[in-house]
């Protein structure tokens, strides 16, 4: 397995293998590796002939009061997680690789429309961070498909969007949510809950459950379905941010013509922000 931390070398060694005719899947990531992003990886192999992962605490997508610094950094174990994948390559630059003049003087890659709901309204910034550092990812690695996790629904749907826009010769590939077995969305800040937020946890996807059976035998009252499990996620000790229903191509909120929807859910256990979405066609 390659391991190179600097664009010249990346692209160099991602030269060889085009020479020999390989295509190349790509999992952008930001460390931490848990099964989830392991299932990227295995899907990455099946759709290419060699796998780039790269590893990256972005600091254009985190704000001033997130958790940056705290970030969990496990480089170490997770070149040994992915060697043991078989991916051919890791791309572990430094910030100064991806910004040489500085976070605030690089400039932004910002889509429209689906970034200003949801995460977006309550991360201002955050997803124009991830598109600008998908964006020059997708630039260095040039690859043939790029592939993302469907937990962060919301983030694949954008990317989507900025490849289409900006016409990127990448394949993009969702990958559906990697959960623990009680049901919990598979997520490297899980770690920060502690063992009494572990047990409620697995809470907010059953949620998402009994909302969608409701949908699905009927309930079209969407804004007082919300209300009414927002209430349920605050006597279970979460604090929501948001529980919503939305067109899961657009991201407008559901109307009761609606086919293709997405329950969106973001909460907070304690200082942990977890989230998670169900997916449904009527």
């Amino acid at each position: 397995m390659d391991i190179v931390t600097d664009p010249t070398s990346l692209r160099e060694t991602l030269q060889g293998y085009r020479n020999a005719g390989q295509t190349i899947g790509f999992v952008p990531t930001m460390g931490n590796l848990h099964a989830g992003h392991l299932s990227l990886v295995h899907r990455a192999a099946a759709l290419a002939d060699r796998v780039v992962v790269s590893i990256f605490v972005n600091p254009m997508q985190f704000g001033p009061n997130e958790d940056l610094d705290a970030y969990p950094r496990t480089l170490d174990a997770d070149l040994a997680r992915l060697k043991a994948a078989g991916v051919a390559l890791v791309f572990t630059p430094q910030p100064e690789h991806i910004y040489p003049e500085g976070v605030a003087a690089h400039t932004k890659v910002s889509v429209p429309g689906l970034t200003n709901v949801l995460c977006g309204a309550s991360r201002p910034g955050h997803f124009d961070g991830v598109t600008s550092v998908v964006c020059k990812l997708f630039n260095l690695v040039a690859p043939t498909v790029a592939v993302f996790g469907e937990k962060d629904l919301q983030q694949l749907l954008i990317i989507k969007k900025m490849v289409r826009d900006l016409a990127l010769p990448v394949a993009i590939e969702g990958v559906a949510t990697a959960r623990a077995d009680d049901g919990l969305a598979l997520s490297s800040r899980n770690g920060y809950l502690t063992s009494e937020e572990r047990a409620i946890a697995p809470g907010l996807r059953q949620t998402l459950i009994a909302m969608g059976n409701a949908i699905t035998n009927g309930e079209r009252r969407y804004s007082d379905l919300c209300q009414h499990h927002s209430a349920q996620l605050k006597s279970h000790g979460f604090d929501p941010d948001y529980l919503e229903i939305r067109c899961r191509s657009t991201l407008a909120l559901a109307g009761v013509d609606t086919q293709q929807l997405a329950i969106f859910a973001a909460a907070k256990l304690g200082k942990t922000r977890l989230i998670d979405n169900l997916q449904l066609d009527l």
